[in-house]
């Protein structure tokens, strides 16, 4: 089949089936959802139902039990003791709890009075300790309310530890219980019935039988599971608690109703590997749980006649969309099938071989291939031709061209043809620093600029823009003949190309202008001036624009000005020295000054600042340091010669060069200084108990007294004469403290030849006498 029909054969049964799969899965999706949604109402309202029939009969057995504990016969009991031989008032009391059975079978009653600790049930009368009750009772009045519900089951009551008590010990013996079935629901009552943390004076206990509670359960298969929960999440009222497959869904509902706060609900949850729809309604009576657990393959066993229906109907519509879609198909593709017969005979020779199956672009290549081939060859060529222009341009300036050579190729590469003056505009980026550019970016920068150029300047003025080393080189071609009005023609482009880098790059540049000239072969020439042009930078600045006509020529240099910057470059090197940053930049400023004084010219600033630079590098190496090593690869001699602005040159020196010097002179001072400072205190320690002076020290190290003095008062804090002394006094404090030595001998040793004055000297440090010292320390 042919592709487009195929296409359009799918594309209309996707068009016609579409709609009818969404409105069938809609439907069908809406009616189970609906279906499932009422059935969860319906299990809720259940839930309800049954909520109501237990709490009925839990609120009458309250109603009733409240008027017994009111009556004047419990209440007079209460008041008293009871034993065996009244008969009669026990009796009374019996058939009390006969008459509660009137609201629902009760399995067990019984009537407490602690204060008078006696027991009176349906079936007997004696001592609370007479019945296995004691553990029960005290987990009872740990509760707060008067009146409250608890679950409980023979087996914990046998061992008298309570479900919902947790607290007593075991009984040593067996006692008669007072519980009939296994598993009860007890209603407790405190006598007074007041809410008080205060021991009562008595309870009533009423106990229901689950089995009795069981009853009022919904038994409709269709409810799946229903079972109640109690305060404690524990199963009641059922069997469940055997098996405790639910125990994970029991822990979920509950987190649900503490997060929510919702006393209802139902969600899904997937139980066993089976997903179950669960309904839960929280009593507000007691805290029981009661929840129904539902397949959802049971809720949706309705939905499944819903889903034959509309599969059916849906598939049937789809069968007629499908004869619709081919018949209608078919009739579409009869013109472009009449088109593609039509155009079998435009085949040329360069057409793709093999027929496609997509009609229509077997058709459009049939048509586009007759014009092609000389539509690909024009763009080729046109994406050539401006590289074969820069090249072109590049050889020339370069002198690897001839005039002839250019005469015959200038006409393929469009060229000015006809001039009268020829000059040559040389662009080079001042500097990038304070920019906003790094210095890897300055090759891309050369060719935006070369672009600006070319997109600035008409090409009948210009030829190509091309990029040499650093700069970007423009040759201007002009009809003007008088040499100031083409000198002023060729600053305005300058400054028209200057003000729009300034603009869009916001860039520093200068731009060097060469002579004028009529021959195309002297270009080489003119680009050279234009280089040379820009070089005045060093003495006039950037961000300017000039004419090589405007740069004054070399003259002769004075050599008292050798000498007068070989007096500045001493003083600066003194400067360093010190690590003395102020003068330094002070002495680099008249440095400076004395340059421009003299105006230069521009060759001369490379020589001179090359040999400053030496002078640095000296200095360092005076100091056993290593040029690389402390001033980096940024402080390299090859790095000065590429700096063409005065600006860029000063500073490079002061950051590259003058910073990096004197913190290397400051680091080594202070090592020197310190290193000198040790030996003068080793001395001391050595040669304290003889004679020892600043000049003694001065000859022993090789260095003059004055200088050591002011080394050792920088790092000691004091000077020679007074660390002397006070380091005397404490070899004198010593032995006062652990020699019997005479004060007398202790100057002899210290090299006092008067012991006056050792005894002044050491009252002078320490703020007393030798003597007293000695005795306030023993």
């Amino acid at each position: 089949m042919p592709k487009y029909l195929l296409r359009l054969l799918c594309f209309t049964m996707i068009l016609g089936a579409l709609p009818v799969i969404v409105i069938g899965s809609v439907s069908y999706s809406i009616a189970s959802r609906d279906i499932e949604q009422k059935v969860r109402e319906s299990n809720l309202q259940i839930l309800h139902q049954t909520q109501m029939r237990v709490e009925q009969v839990l609120r009458s057995l309250q109603l009733s039990s409240i008027q017994y504990v009111n009556s004047p016969l419990v209440l007079q009991a209460m008041k008293k003791p009871l034993d065996s031989s009244e008969f009669q008032e026990i009796r009374d009391l019996t058939s009390g709890f006969n008459n509660l059975q009137a609201v629902t079978n009760i399995d067990q009653a019984y009537l407490v009075n602690l204060d008078e600790d006696w027991v009176v049930s349906m079936r007997s009368f004696g001592k609370v300790d007479d019945f296995s009750i004691r553990d029960r009772i005290g987990s009872y009045l740990k509760y707060t309310n008067s009146l409250f519900w608890v679950t409980q089951n023979r087996s914990s009551a046998k061992e008298s530890v309570p479900v919902s008590a947790g607290v007593g010990e075991a009984a040593q013996e067996p006692a008669p219980t007072l519980i009939s079935s296994d598993n009860v629901v007890s209603m407790v009552f405190k006598i007074p019935m007041v809410p008080t943390n205060v021991k009562p004076k008595g309870l009533l206990v009423i106990d229901l039988a689950d089995a009795e509670l069981s009853t009022f359960l919904s038994r409709n298969p269709n409810s799946g599971d229903m079972y109640v929960l109690d305060r404690d999440q524990k199963y009641f009222l059922n069997d469940m608690e055997q098996d405790g497959k639910y125990d994970t869904l029991n822990q979920e509902i509950n987190e649900k109703v503490e997060s929510t706060g919702l006393a209802e609900g139902f969600f899904n949850a997937e139980v066993e590997g089976s997903q179950v729809a669960v309904s839960y309604r929280k009593s507000p009576l007691n805290g029981w749980l009661y929840v129904s657990v539902v397949s959802l393959g049971q809720i949706t066993a309705q939905s499944q006649k819903i889903a034959l229906v509309t599969g059916v109907a849906t598939l049937i519509m789809l069968c007629m969309t499908g004869l619709v879609a081919i018949y209608g198909s078919r009739r579409m593709y009869s013109p472009i099938s009449r088109l593609l017969q039509f155009t079998k005979g435009l085949d040329s020779p360069l057409a793709p071989s093999g027929r496609r199956q997509d009609e229509f672009i077997y058709i459009e290549e049939r048509l586009s291939t007759l014009f092609s081939s000389e539509k690909t060859m024009r763009e080729q060529m046109k994406g050539q031709h401006i590289h074969l222009q820069e090249f072109f341009m590049t050889k020339l300036l370069t002198g690897k061209i001839s005039e002839e050579d250019f005469r015959y190729q200038g006409d393929l590469y469009d060229f000015p043809t006809s001039w009268a003056r020829l000059g040559v505009l040389t662009l080079q980026i001042d500097t990038l620093e304070g920019t906003r550019y790094e210095e890897q970016d300055r090759d891309l920068l050369l060719f935006a600029l070369n672009n600006m150029v070319g997109e600035l300047l008409s090409s009948e003025i210009r030829f190509a823009p091309v990029m040499l080393d650093d700069a970007q080189v423009t040759v201007l071609a002009s009809a003007l003949v008088d040499e100031v009005q083409l000198k002023e023609w060729m600053h305005t482009q300058a400054e028209l190309i200057r003000e729009r880098v300034v603009t869009y790059l916001n860039l520093p540049v200068s731009i060097g202008i060469s002579r004028s000239y009529a021959k195309i072969g002297d270009s080489p020439r003119a680009y050279q001036e234009s280089r040379e042009a820009l070089q005045g930078r060093v003495s006039l600045g950037s961000r300017i624009i000039l004419h090589y006509e405007d740069i004054q020529p070399r003259g002769q240099t004075e050599a008292a000005l050798y000498t007068q910057l070989r007096m500045i470059e001493d003083q600066l090197a003194s400067a360093l020295k010190q690590g003395d940053e102020e003068k330094t930049n002070a002495y680099f400023a008249q440095y400076l000054g004395l340059l421009a004084d003299k105006k230069l010219h521009f060759s001369e600033y490379p020589v001179i600042m090359v040999q400053l630079l030496s002078r640095v590098y000296q200095l360092v190496q005076e100091q056993g340091g290593d040029v690389a090593e402390v001033l980096g690869e940024k402080a390299s001699m090859a790095r000065l010669l590429k700096l063409s602005t005065l600006d860029e040159m000063t500073n490079w020196f002061r950051k590259c060069l003058f910073q990096p010097v004197i913190r290397f002179w400051r680091e080594q001072e202070e090592s020197q200084y310190l290193n000198i400072a040790r030996r003068m205190i080793r001395l001391i320690e050595e040669r304290y108990d003889r004679e020892l002076s600043l000049e003694a020290c001065a000859e022993e190290l090789n260095f003059h007294p004055v200088y050591l003095s002011r080394v050792f008062k920088k790092e000691a804090g004091v000077n020679f004469t007074e660390y002397l002394a006070e380091y005397r006094m404490e070899k004198a404090k010593t032995w006062l403290q652990t020699t019997n030595l005479k004060i007398s001998e202790i100057a002899e040793k210290l090299n006092y030849t008067n012991p006056t004055a050792f005894i002044r000297t050491f009252r002078k440090i320490t703020g007393t006498t030798p003597g007293k010292y000695r005795e306030q320390q023993r």
